[in-house]
Protein backbone atom coordinates (compact mmCIF):
# COMPACT_ATOMS: atom_id res chain seq x y z
CA UNK A 1 0.00 0.00 0.00
CA UNK A 2 1.46 3.56 -1.04
CA UNK A 3 0.54 7.07 -0.54
CA UNK A 4 0.35 9.57 -2.74
CA UNK A 5 0.81 13.29 -2.32
CA UNK A 6 -2.53 13.84 -1.89
CA UNK A 7 -3.31 11.24 0.29
CA UNK A 8 -0.61 12.24 2.48
CA UNK A 9 -1.96 16.00 2.13
CA UNK A 10 -5.41 14.77 3.19
CA UNK A 11 -3.78 12.91 6.46
CA UNK A 12 -1.86 16.11 7.01
CA UNK A 13 -5.08 18.52 6.45
CA UNK A 14 -6.90 16.15 8.79
CA UNK A 15 -4.85 15.93 11.83
CA UNK A 16 -4.71 20.08 11.82
CA UNK A 17 -8.41 20.55 11.67
CA UNK A 18 -7.98 17.71 15.24
CA UNK A 19 -5.60 18.92 16.84
CA UNK A 20 -4.97 22.60 15.71
CA UNK A 21 -2.26 24.39 14.38
CA UNK A 22 -1.05 25.58 18.08
CA UNK A 23 -0.98 22.10 19.14
CA UNK A 24 1.21 20.35 16.25
CA UNK A 25 4.31 21.35 16.93
CA UNK A 26 3.82 20.35 20.50
CA UNK A 27 2.70 16.50 18.75
CA UNK A 28 5.97 16.81 16.62
CA UNK A 29 8.36 17.11 19.43
CA UNK A 30 6.50 14.00 21.24
CA UNK A 31 7.12 11.95 18.33
CA UNK A 32 10.87 13.07 18.02
CA UNK A 33 11.26 12.19 21.35
CA UNK A 34 9.78 8.81 21.29
CA UNK A 35 11.17 7.49 18.05
CA UNK A 36 14.80 8.75 19.72
CA UNK A 37 14.06 6.78 22.99
CA UNK A 38 12.84 3.70 21.02
CA UNK A 39 15.95 3.81 18.84
CA UNK A 40 18.34 4.46 22.01
CA UNK A 41 16.78 1.08 22.62
CA UNK A 42 17.24 -0.90 20.61
CA UNK A 43 20.89 -0.18 20.13
CA UNK A 44 21.26 -0.91 23.91
CA UNK A 45 19.37 -4.12 23.56
CA UNK A 46 22.14 -4.41 20.47
CA UNK A 47 25.48 -3.89 22.64
CA UNK A 48 23.58 -6.74 24.96
CA UNK A 49 23.80 -9.82 22.57
CA UNK A 50 27.00 -9.02 21.47
CA UNK A 51 28.86 -9.08 24.79
CA UNK A 52 30.33 -12.76 25.16
CA UNK A 53 28.79 -15.06 27.27
CA UNK A 54 31.48 -15.78 30.42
Amino acid sequence: MRLGPMELILILLVILLLFGARKLPELARGLGQSAREFKKGLSEGEEKKEEPKA
